[in-house]
């Protein structure tokens, strides 16, 4: 079987970081790491592809740095990378996002593509169906617990009440939420493999994708101070004042 997992490198969350004043984009360091909520969708990939004798590939979009988050996932033991690195993209939106994605994964060929459910540095939440769509496979997303039997994936999707059973036959797209799996740690053993294993780097031109940015950041503002509440005095009807305010805003 043969996985795909999207992965993303980030700035440190705990480095400190800054805007470009020009395009209020985020400005991404030469040394970034593998994106937290990404070690969910390796790991997945990972226990999927050792039950069943296949292989891992992970795809990425984005500055290649000195390459430190993608080695990261691949010394925890995936077998190759595809990283995406154009200037063009600079600023792409999550549509423009998951046509670089969608177009790297069908040119290395899958069963079966992991997900996250939303990066920590964008927080869009929508590439991983964007992507499904555009290779025309199902979307079984926000999964809690992945298994796969034959042909068939069937996850437990989570829910505000408990789990929905969903399942659909492969090639198909999962995405996953943090605490799906307990990512392993990368082993010395890994960390010396990953420093051999093939990082192919590509260009939007190399895809055939003729990029368009679509949706940009045209101003960054200063969250507004949350504004000093109400005060009521109690003395001793104030309750109905309590149940004025829950009326006002409906919610009895």
């Amino acid at each position: 079987m043969k996985v795909a997992v999207c992965v993303k490198q980030i700035p440190d969350p705990a480095a400190d970081y800054s805007l470009d004043p020009a395009s209020h984009t985020l400005v991404r360091p030469n040394e970034q790491v593998l994106d937290d909520t990404d070690r969910y969708g390796v790991e997945v990939a990972l226990q999927i592809a050792e039950a069943n004798e296949g292989s891992v590939t992970l795809v990425s979009m984005g500055p290649s740095g000195n390459l430190q988050g993608v080695r990261q996932a691949l010394a925890m033991g995936a077998d190759k990378a595809v990283l995406v690195d154009d200037e063009a993209l600079k600023g792409a939106d999550s549509l423009t996002t998951a046509r670089i994605l969608a177009a790297a994964i069908a040119r290395e060929g899958f069963d079966l593509v992991i997900a996250g459910t939303e990066s920590t540095d964008g927080y869009a939440g929508v590439v991983p169906q964007q992507v499904a769509e555009l290779l025309g496979v199902p979307a079984l997303t926000y999964a809690m617990e992945v298994g796969v039997e034959g042909d068939m994936v069937k996850i437990k999707r989570q829910t505000a009440a408990g789990y929905d059973e969903v399942e659909a036959s492969t090639p198909a797209l999962v995405s996953v939420t943090a605490g799906v799996v307990e990512p392993r740690y990368p082993t010395f053993k890994g960390i010396m493999q990953a420093k051999s294993k093939p990082v192919d780097e590509l260009t939007a031109a190399d895809l055939g994708v003729d990029v368009a940015v679509g949706q940009q950041v045209v101003e960054v503002a200063d969250a507004p101070a949350r504004a000093a509440g109400e005060k009521v005095e109690d003395d001793g009807e104030a309750f109905g004042r309590i149940i004025a305010k829950l009326e006002e805003v409906k919610v009895i």
